[in-house]
């Protein structure tokens, strides 16, 4: 219905006719109905809320029911007695079938000529093709709506947010049909489209993560966790994400560059063996989205990580050239960790642990190992911490990578891993998944 000159449209549709007709007599249908919701009463006394809700729905029907006359009058997807069969075959013409369709605008009715292939023995209809309604009795419109609201919320509550919100009546078996047929296509998107997308900036910073999602219990049989029999409820998701930060703050330093973030997550194992050419899944996923924004074209490569080895493994296999830094916000938890574990929420502490603050940002680490010595015989954590800056001392020369304009410090990855993975998966009411369920996400740049 736009403002197209008059002609064939997609699905053989004509355009023009009485289109000014059916706005008029739609806009004059809709004027009448409100002014029967409104009645006689004092404006004063409306139930304002009942009034507009119950206006959208009279509204949205009239809107159906036009709809659904137009596309039922138009009978050009009959067209002929015989098409060709996607298996080979010759589908014969069985006559139009109603089926209803749940729309952004209600139910609707549709009368579509059905074709039927007796070599596979299945039939199609050529207009759902060409409306893209093939998929779970869902417009396109509704499948949108539904799958963007089970990408944060669990399928029971996507259902209630769509009749909430928009009036759509998608069960939560609907939402969860719909969201992992979306997930499997995006999966082997994400393995297929690994061409450059978009222009490769002087410095790029890639990160990665990991976080537990619980499971079902099939799915973590038989696997070491830290339950207190040794069985586990969780497995990892993991996450990487890319970004830019060629933007300067009043200070001078980086910050990220709107738009510039991709992530790309899921359940997928790190590790391979020593003697395995072929990299891990995570490591190949990694690869596949350094692809995707020339991340190794750039003039700097950053890796950015939190401290564990399978990160660093990761890195060093994959961009052997990059610049590795320990995020300097991790590190300063580990050691705000140490002073609450040594003096407890008190203000000596809090005086503690800031110098160690001063002492990290000052590439002062020499001083600072010798002030966790102190505390090393009885804590263990500040044993552990030792070695943790000792294990990554070359990533932690904050000075020098400040000097040089890099990002030291970035919430990217742990935004990515509250966003995308546990804003979906580790809800309350989210549910134990399978791994399919949890397998595949990928979020285009925000």
């Amino acid at each position: 219905m736009g403002g197209c000159p008059t002609g064939t449209a997609r699905g053989g549709f004509q355009r023009g006719g009485r289109k000014r007709g059916l706005q008029t007599d739609l806009q004059n249908e809709i004027v009448r109905e409100i002014e029967t919701l409104l009645g006689c009463p004092s404006i004063a006394d409306l139930d304002f809320e009942a009034v507009e809700m119950a206006a959208r729905r009279q509204a949205l029907r009239l809107a159906a029911r036009a709809l659904e006359q137009r596309l039922n009058t138009d009978t050009s997807d009959h067209v002929g007695p015989q098409l060709p069969c996607p298996c080979g075959g010759s589908a014969q013409y069985h006559g139009r079938h109603g089926k209803t369709f749940e729309s952004v605008l209600g139910p609707l009715h549709l009368q579509r000529a059905y074709y039927h292939c007796e070599q596979c023995e299945s039939g199609f209809c050529p207009r759902d093709r060409a409306l893209g309604l093939e998929s779970f009795s869902l417009t396109p419109g509704v499948l949108r709506m539904t799958t963007s609201a089970a990408a944060l919320l669990s399928f029971e509550e996507s259902s209630g947010l769509l009749h909430e919100l928009a009036g759509a009546e998608v069960s939560a078996k609907q939402v969860e049909r719909a969201a992992e047929a979306l997930g499997a296509e995006i999966a082997v998107d994400e393995h297929q489209q690994v061409e450059k997308m978009g222009e490769v900036a002087p410095t790029m910073y890639l990160g990665m993560d990991g976080t537990g999602v619980p499971m079902r219990t099939q799915e973590v049989a038989d696997r070491a966790g830290k339950q207190a029999d040794g069985s586990a409820k969780t497995r990892e998701a993991k996450l990487v994400t890319i970004w830019t930060a060629e933007s300067r703050d009043e200070e001078g330093q980086p910050v990220r560059d709107p738009g510039s973030i991709t992530y790309s997550a899921a359940i997928e194992s790190a590790a391979t063996l020593d003697t395995s050419r072929d990299l891990s899944d995570f490591a190949a996923r990694v690869q596949r989205e350094a692809s995707r924004r020339g991340f190794t074209e750039a003039q700097r490569h950053t890796v950015l990580g939190d401290g564990l080895a399978w990160i660093w493994n990761t890195a060093t296999e994959l961009f052997p050239q990059a610049t590795q830094i320990l995020d300097r916000f991790h590190a300063k938890e580990h050691l705000s960790h140490v002073g609450k574990i040594i003096y407890g929420d008190s203000p000596e502490g809090k005086l503690w642990i800031q110098a160690r603050y001063d002492e990290l940002d000052e590439g002062r680490l020499k001083s600072l190992v010798q002030a966790l010595h102190g505390h090393a015989g009885q804590h263990k954590e500040a044993r552990e911490c030792v070695r943790y800056i000792w294990n990554n001392r070359r990533r932690m020369r904050y000075p020098k990578f400040h000097k040089r304009g890099f990002c030291t410090s970035t919430g990217v990855v742990e935004a990515g891993c509250k966003v995308v993975i546990g804003t979906r998966l580790k809800r309350a009411g989210g549910h134990a998944l399978d791994r399919k369920g949890g397998k595949h996400y990928h979020r285009p740049a925000l």
